[in-house]
């Protein structure tokens, strides 16, 4: 027998999914388990789930050892993934238990395989021959036999469930019980793609090298908006299936799903499987199995199908890879797209970043040669980048309490009278907004650190989010002297659309933000219809940035593009630039020209000369220069650490305890900033307070943050929060 295998009575350690800080000794079940098995175990009165990670400890009394109750019908975790799930605790300072939790998010796991009804291809024909019933019969022919649901059959088919039912009496389709978790498809990766343009059939060819390596390897994949992207990097997820290995796609929104999985389905003839929240929890368990079992050769899904239990993965896409909503921000705090190049590692797998405003990290990556770069530089197809300008807000007339200047105005009525569309974006950038003068631009700095202060409006005052500093709120401004001229900047979409029917009271206006469709489905229809043609105006917040096309949309108006640009985190700059080229690449996707129209008070700004000159390279090299010199990420280390309690004062008493005893910090050269209230200061009842921890690129700052964090006994109620580099600073 496999040194990987336990006998009968023979002691193993069970991770499990409870808050425990150690493996626990069971006796392995009758029959014995595999090293990696998924379990059911007793804990006390209960049952749990776990995994078996290694020999038991025998540390205990052997007559107290209980067994494990019984082996589950999956497949057993393999050593890669235990690697992997140990490697990202060990970086985010995560308990073991967590991240079991993380990869076992699937119902049911512990249920025998229940059994639904599937129709297949029958040995009789019909008495009578209907247009419906071919359709039903060529569809279960060109499949080769799969069995399909019901439901399944009669969408493909185009028919009515009652049409496979008449099937089914006359014997020319079989219904069978069989198991729910049923393997997916077979992808073809031999149909016919697009046909590419020269640059994108090099850049295809040199993923697919990379997928035949058999080895690992990251390349980040630039192009400007609709330069086909997708159609490269299918055709390596294309070469990574004729391997017979496993690929995975992260795409950063559920809201894209929908439209990628059709792109998916035109190239490889049937549909991938789907891992986000907008699936059933039935499909999900069906997912999680078949990925175990390697019977799903694509997987196309949210960040967290990253900790699916793959067989053999060749190859993890992330798209938008610059995207924030990559990062889990709550329970286990990582970054999707730093996690995939690690697992990628361990699994001699490629991994693929895909983005027309990649991040800085990746491009500091490229430029110390760990990532490859290629370059897709014109747009697919006839279309053509969009014309650029600023609009300089301090020179228009914009009545008080009105957003849309007469300039935006007047371009939006052209391209209505024509026909056209026209796109309103509201850059919501974070959660307490930028106080700015609209006299004459300028932004409220913090006097000790180059930062932006935030007004928190319950305590009256400014406070910088970086060093914990506060200030009165003042009634004039520090650098014009103007009286009553400092705002927070920034409409919500409501407001924004009151304004548009004042405006434009004969246009058809739809507004495109996720917090206001119930569903996935809701919203697809939503998008569906302005991509038809079904609206004059649209009016969106970062969700239409992302990956829609709308053929029809030939002007993008940026309302408020100064929100973000110096607030209060050192990744605003580069958030601002990545969102205004992201927005703008909307416009003129199909043969009409489109333009981008960006409202601003600060037009001399480096950023937005960059936004609207196009040099991306001098930008990333000045923004590089700028963070090198600060020693930030990607040139420095930093974490986040936030107390939270009902009990304000604690908060703040054990915040500065803390900031007294960095003993193992100052040890590594590491700075500590803080305690200061956290830009949100309450949530949920919570008061919260930020600390902020920085270290030099090279500087061990896990263990010493482990070893600092561990001098300190929390009360009951209070909550820690270690967030090794953070996205946002909330």
């Amino acid at each position: 027998m496999s040194a990987d295998f336990f006998h009968e009575g023979e002691l193993v350690g069970v991770l499990t999914t409870q808050p425990l800080d150690r493996l626990l000794d069971y006796k392995a079940p009758e029959g014995g388990c595999w090293l990696g098995a998924f379990v059911e175990v007793p804990l006390g009165p209960r049952k749990v789930l776990g995994v078996v990670w290694g020999p038991g400890q025998g540390n205990f009394d052997p007559s107290k050892i209980r067994a494990v109750n019984r082996v589950l019908e999956a497949a057993p975790m393999r050593e890669e993934m235990r690697n992997f799930l140990g490697r990202v605790a060990d970086y985010t300072l995560t308990p073991m238990p967590a991240m079991l939790r993380l990869a076992t998010r699937a119902p049911g796991l512990g249920d025998a395989p229940s059994m639904r009804k599937v129709y297949r291809l029958g040995d009789a024909a019909p008495e009578r021959m209907t247009d419906a019933r071919a359709r039903v019969l060529e569809v279960l022919r060109d499949y080769g036999g799969l069995s399909f649901t019901l439901g399944e059959l009669a969408e493909m088919a185009g028919v009515g469930a009652s049409v496979v039912k008449g099937l089914v009496t006359q014997g020319a389709v079989r219904e069978e019980d069989t198991p729910r978790d049923t393997p997916y498809p077979q992808l073809d990766p031999d149909l016919a793609g697009k046909a590419l343009a020269e640059d994108q059939a090099a850049s295809a060819e040199v993923l697919c090298e990379g997928v035949r390596s058999g080895r690992y390897g990251t390349t980040l994949l630039q192009g400007v908006t609709g330069s086909g992207k997708t159609e490269v990097y299918l055709e390596a997820v294309a070469e990574c299936l004729r391997q017979g290995r496993q690929a995975l796609v992260l795409l950063p929104e559920i809201a894209l799903t929908n439209e990628f999985i059709t792109r998916v389905e035109v190239r490889f003839g049937m549909k991938p499987a789907e891992w986000h929240s907008g699936v059933t929890l039935t499909e999900r368990r069906r997912c999680w199995r078949m990925v175990g079992q390697g019977a799903a050769q694509l997987v196309v899904g949210a960040r967290s199908a990253l900790y699916l239990p793959f067989r053999d993965l060749g190859l993890i896409v992330v798209d938008e890879e610059h995207d924030t909503s990559y990062k889990q921000e709550d329970g286990v705090v990582y970054n999707a797209r730093d996690m995939a190049v690690l697992r990628a590692s361990l699994n001699e797998a490629q991994v693929v970043l895909a983005s027309a405003t990649p991040s800085l990290e990746s491009w500091a990556n490229v430029e110390a040669g760990k990532y490859r770069k290629l370059e897709l530089t014109s747009r697919f197809g006839a279309a053509v980048m969009p014309k650029m300008s600023a609009i300089d807000m301090r020179v228009e007339d914009v009545p008080s309490g009105r957003w849309i200047s007469p300039s935006l105005q007047a371009a939006i009525t052209e391209r209505t009278e024509k026909g056209e569309q026209s796109l309103i974006f509201l850059n919501r950038r974070g959660y307490a907004p930028v106080t700015l003068c609209r006299a004459c631009g300028h932004q409220i700095g913090c006097d000790h650190c180059d930062a932006r202060m935030v007004e928190h409006r319950f305590l009256k005052r400014l406070v910088c989010h970086q060093c914990g500093e506060t200030k009165p709120m003042p009634s004039a401004c520090p650098s014009c002297k103007v009286e009553g001229k400092l705002a927070p900047v920034g409409p919500g979409v409501e407001r924004m659309a009151e304004e548009v029917a004042a405006v434009f009271p004969e246009a058809r206006v739809t507004v495109l933000s996720s917090d206001l469709f119930g569903s996935a489905r809701a919203l697809k229809e939503a998008i569906a219809n302005i991509a038809d043609g079904g609206t004059d105006i649209i009016i969106g917040t970062q969700l239409v940035a992302k990956g829609h096309n709308f053929p029809l949309l030939t002007l993008v108006g940026v309302i408020d593009a100064d929100l973000g640009l110096q607030g209060s985190d050192l990744r605003a700059a580069e958030r601002t630039f990545q969102l205004m080229r992201q927005v703008a690449g909307r416009a003129g996707r199909a043969e009409t020209p489109g333009e981008a129209l960006l409202q601003t008070f600060q037009p001399e700004h480096p950023v937005i000369r960059a936004i609207l000159s196009g040099d991306e390279e001098g930008f990333w090299t000045a923004e590089a220069a700028a963070r090198k010199a600060a020693g930030v990420p990607p040139y420095g280390r930093m974490a986040g650490i936030v107390l939270s309690s009902p009990n304000v004062q604690e908060v703040f008493d054990l915040g500065a305890e803390m900031a007294r005893r960095i003993e193992p910090l100052r040890r590594i050269g590491a700075e500590v900033y803080g305690p200061a209230p956290a830009p949100i200061a309450r949530i949920r009842g919570r008061h919260r307070v930020r600390l902020l921890v920085k270290a030099d690129k090279t500087a061990p700052i896990q263990a010493a943050l482990a070893e600092w964090v561990g001098q300190f006994k929390l009360p009951a109620n209070l909550r820690l929060t270690i967030d090794i580099d953070p996205q946002s600073f909330y």
